[in-house]
């Protein structure tokens, strides 16, 4: 009696231990479920690239004080455009702000001088070039268009000297024509783009696309690699995207990314 009740007493002790341990390996393989789960890309590691286009400029102090802040380098593409000051970006007035992002150490691109679009084609060795919302529009042939380029560079060197200029350049909106892209090569600068998680959406409504909206899709889908775009302020939208701008920075660090500029030779 006394031999069968230990041999129910440790039936019972092992039942327990081979509970705990089916408790434990269906732990461990919810655990290993989960981390599977999880985007690969939020294990991402590598280098990305912020690069903003001039625009409006109304956050360009804030921008500029959160890339100092969070000790990040940015490619600058310069176009003289209207801004919320009256004056136009590449204007005596906007010098003391290129000189200071020229100090910090951030490089420089061509955006157009005029920041107009290119339309189309019509003929071998010309692009037709159209001002967006207005009258003007021009036919570009090849020493036109390696002007329209090379005009904005000339002004920053005169506005800040020292600058770092990349032998790159954006088309207004990323909108180019094979014609123009063959142009722009024989004037020795390569067209670069944004990639296609890298384009941040501060020129939406921000009613449609809120501030919060947009940061959460970045910080899911932005990888190793990614070209980042935005601006130095954008009239049209009413939440201005500077307000999670740093969010952005620390939350894709977090992540193992690191910012640096684009390379000479642009990012593909």
């Amino acid at each position: 009696m006394a031999t069968s009740r230990r041999s129910a007493s440790a039936a019972r002790r092992m039942a327990s231990s081979c509970s705990r341990c089916a408790v434990s390996r269906r732990a461990l393989l919810a655990g290993a479920a989960l981390a599977l789960a999880r985007p690969a890309i939020a294990q991402a590691r590598g280098r990305v690239y912020l690069t903003i286009d001039t625009g409006w400029g109304r956050e360009a102090e804030q921008i500029a004080a959160i890339l100092r802040r969070q000790d990040v380098r940015a490619t600058l593409f310069v176009a003289d455009e209207p801004t919320h000051t009256g004056e136009r970006s590449l204007s005596d007035a906007w010098a003391p702000f290129w000189r200071a992002r020229v100090a910090e150490g951030h490089a420089f691109a061509s955006h157009t001088w005029r920041h107009w679009y290119l339309r189309a084609d019509p003929s071998p060795g010309q692009v037709r070039y159209a001002q967006r919302g207005g009258p003007g529009v021009e036919l570009l042939d090849q020493a036109g268009l390696c002007a329209e380029l090379e005009r904005p560079l000339a002004r920053l060197r005169a506005l800040a000297p020292g600058a770092r200029v990349l032998p790159l350049w954006r088309a207004p909106g990323g909108i180019t024509t094979p014609g123009a892209l063959a142009m722009a090569r024989s004037c020795g600068l390569t067209h670069q783009g944004w990639t296609r998680n890298g384009f941040l959406g501060d020129e939406l409504d921000s009613t449609a696309s809120p501030n919060a909206t947009l940061l959460a899709r970045s910080l899911r889908a932005i990888g190793e690699g990614e070209v980042l775009v935005m601006h130095w302020g954008v009239a049209r939208r009413r939440d201005p995207y500077a307000g999670v701008l740093e969010s952005l920075i620390t939350g894709l660090k977090a992540r193992g990314l690191t910012f640096d500029l684009l390379p000479a030779t642009g990012v593909a």
